[in-house]
């Protein structure tokens, strides 16, 4: 019998993606925003290791207004999808991906003098204009403009004739533990649009606030966009977020199956470099997934699982194909038996965070870190 892909039952390890919770995510955050505030969904990373494909499509049909993604090969995926829908790249173009503006329709960063020749050039050859959004850089320290310089740029845009701008916006660095500098960006941000002469903000979006840094977010314009990401696949950045109060649902989990079970005596060390000895005689569970599948090897013998509902200890090193738990105290686990690494079995949960503080990383790289040879399966695709 041909191995059905939709299927879980043919996979050792898999993720699923369940897109009627990221719909009512979606909406949930939809409507805990003003009206005016323009929905920007990041997409960026295949859609943080979800799938952009099937992650854009169902949010067409959930009120995203704008999509924002990092490069152009992630641009020209989404515009597969068809035609009319507002696409902003994140990250800087090089110069032959220039000519992909127009021929995508899309809008770009604009962070230096040579990007404004460069685009204007592109947007002449084109016979319109090309859309930009300014990045103003408030302390981060990685893309945009000096903040204290952004003015003159702004000028080199609103007085080229190929050039629309679209939007103007910044990123904060800390805005989950730093309040104080995230503050302190914000009034950057705002003294810099002040000093943008000739700008009418209201015909363009401003924005600067993501899934993390929405705590600090001012009701008032000039703000009329935000970026959200983490949050829409329903993490929570940090509690403190003004969106804490919007009860998300997970939309991700990660799955594998037991392999083999057998027994060990007492004082067994357990996988490469020998870091775990058994301090018993013990029962082990070697389970079908590794750092080749997306367990870091970080995890080592401090990650947890779920099989029958019970927490399971990782021991010894995650290997790229294997990891080895502990089921001494879980009678009868056995070949095939499904493990939850995270996710939901019964009335026992990992979130995508507690994984991550067991890999000493964070939930992004999670996400982005589950490989391509995971299959992902979408759950509920035609309806809530």
């Amino acid at each position: 019998m041909k191995p059905d892909p939709y299927s879980k039952q043919f996979h050792r390890c898999w993720a699923e993606i369940d897109l009627a919770a990221l719909e009512r995510n979606l909406k949930l955050i939809r409507a805990s925003l003003p009206a005016h505030i323009s929905y920007v969904a990041v997409l960026k990373a295949d859609a943080y290791g979800h799938g952009l494909h099937q992650v854009a499509s169902r949010m067409m049909q959930s009120g995203a207004d704008i999509f924002a993604v990092a490069n152009i090969s992630e641009a020209a995926t989404l515009r597969e999808l068809g035609p009319g829908w507002p696409i902003l790249i994140l990250s800087p173009l090089l110069p032959e991906e220039d000519r992909f503006i127009a021929e995508l329709d899309l809008a770009v960063t604009v962070s230096t003098e040579e990007e404004v020749e460069r685009f204007a050039l592109a947007g002449q050859r084109a016979g319109r204009p090309m859309a930009v959004h300014i990045k103003i850089d408030t302390g981060m320290g990685r893309l945009g403009v000096w903040h204290e310089v952004a003015p003159a740029l702004c000028d080199l845009v609103i007085n080229n004739p190929h050039l629309t701008l679209a939007g103007i916006y910044t990123h904060f660095a800390s805005p989950d533990d730093d309040q104080k500098f995230t503050a302190e960006q914000r009034h950057r941000f705002l003294a810099a649009l002040a000093n943008c002469h000739g700008v009418n903000l209201a015909k363009i979006l401003v924005h600067a606030d993501n899934s993390a840094g929405l705590e600090t977010m001012p009701g008032a314009s000039p703000f009329n966009a935000v970026r959200v990401g983490l949050l829409q696949y329903g993490i929570l950045p940090h509690p403190h977020s003004l969106l804490a109060q919007v009860h998300t649902e997970p939309v991700f989990s990660f799955h594998t199956r037991v392999g083999i079970v057998k027994k060990l005596p007492k004082g067994t060390t357990i996988s490469y470099g020998r870091t775990h000895k058994l301090d018993r005689d013990s029962t082990v569970a070697i389970l079908c997934a590794g750092y080749g599948d997306g367990i870091p090897r970080a995890a080592s013998n401090r990650a947890k699982v779920l099989i029958h509902g019970q927490h399971c200890p990782v021991i010894g090193r995650v290997t790229m194909d294997q990891t080895i738990v502990d089921v001494t105290d879980l009678p009868n686990v056995k070949c095939g038996d499904e493990v939850v690494l995270i996710g939901q079995q019964n009335y026992a949960r990992i979130s995508v965070t507690e994984f991550s503080h067991w890999a000493d990383t964070i939930p992004w790289e999670t996400l982005c870190s589950v490989t391509k040879r995971v299959p992902r399966i979408y759950r509920t695709p035609l309806g809530i």
